[in-house]
């Protein structure tokens, strides 16, 4: 996460917090944001976030998954949902809008889906201050240019940059992270490249296994890195045995084991190995 894009998640929550410092000023909080990204990136795990911070509860909506099968009752169910959202001025969601929020010109584009991006239009221009709408979308070419007008804030969120990777894996560990935290560096280290989501799912998985299976930390751990370095290129490879040899969780024997790269070049960059007298089993 870039911190342009950190200082405008912080700024919408600090707004929430100082809503009558505002309104003294007759100044609205952010009523709507839009959150435009590939898959993964942490849309959804920052709506969460947002809706944490200012004690909202979180609605999440999909919208490929709400068009009726009865032509014309689509707008009046998603109606009902925005009005409710309104009633107990939750965070709402709108997952996957370009799914219907199409330009109103696509002719490949039927009568019902034009009507739905009108309606949606009139919400947003309803939507009070009182409650947050969002909205994410993967594909923003798609999106009528109306709607962005609409939105008071665009977010944008670009893939993982590899500085988050520790911070986000402690964070999904929760209150298991004082037990892993020798091990985080590596866990993050085999991370880089995914998406938060992927990062979430495997840390979950490795918590479960731990707790269900008893498997050692250290060993779940070392077989996760193993499988996730199949993918890698040769550079790649090199980067993260580099980055292993930093962290001084593993032996120059082991990364060598587990990466595929020389010692020499693993010491060339990272210097001799401060770690003695351990086998080179991936599980040791």
């Amino acid at each position: 996460m870039t911190d342009s894009l950190l200082q405008q998640l912080q700024a919408i929550v600090r707004e929430r917090h100082e809503r009558s410092k505002l309104a003294k000023l007759d100044i609205h909080p952010t009523r709507s944001a839009i959150l435009v990204g590939p898959p993964g990136v942490g849309k959804t795990l920052s709506a969460r976030w947002i809706a944490a911070q200012i004690g909202k509860p979180l609605w999440v909506l999909d919208l490929t998954t709400v068009m009726s099968s009865l032509l014309g009752k689509t707008g009046n169910n998603l109606r009902l949902v925005f009005d409710h959202a309104r009633d107990q001025e939750a965070v709402l969601l709108l997952d996957e809008i370009d799914s219907i929020a199409k330009r109103r010109s696509d002719e490949s584009d039927v009568g019902e889906l034009k009507r739905l991006v009108t309606a949606i239009l009139q919400e947003i221009d309803a939507w009070p201050d009182s409650g947050l709408l969002l909205a994410a979308t993967n594909h923003p070419e798609l999106v009528d240019p109306a709607l962005w007008r609409r939105f008071e804030s665009i977010l944008q969120f670009e893939m993982t940059d590899p500085a988050v990777l520790e911070p986000a894996v402690r964070r999904f560990l929760g209150s298991a992270s004082a037990s892993f935290e020798a091990l985080i560096p590596l866990l993050a280290a085999s991370l880089r490249g995914h998406s938060l989501s992927d990062v979430e799912r495997t840390v979950n998985a490795l918590k479960r296994r731990a707790a269900l299976e008893g498997t050692a930390t250290r060993g779940a751990i070392l077989e996760m890195a193993a499988q996730r370095v199949s993918s890698l290129d040769k550079t790649e490879r090199q980067q993260l045995a580099i980055e292993l040899a930093r962290s001084q969780v593993l032996s120059h024997n082991q990364i060598m084991s587990l990466t595929g790269v020389a010692r020499d070049t693993i010491r060339k960059y990272a210097g001799p190995s401060p770690i003695k007298g351990r086998g080179k089993r991936k599980g040791a």
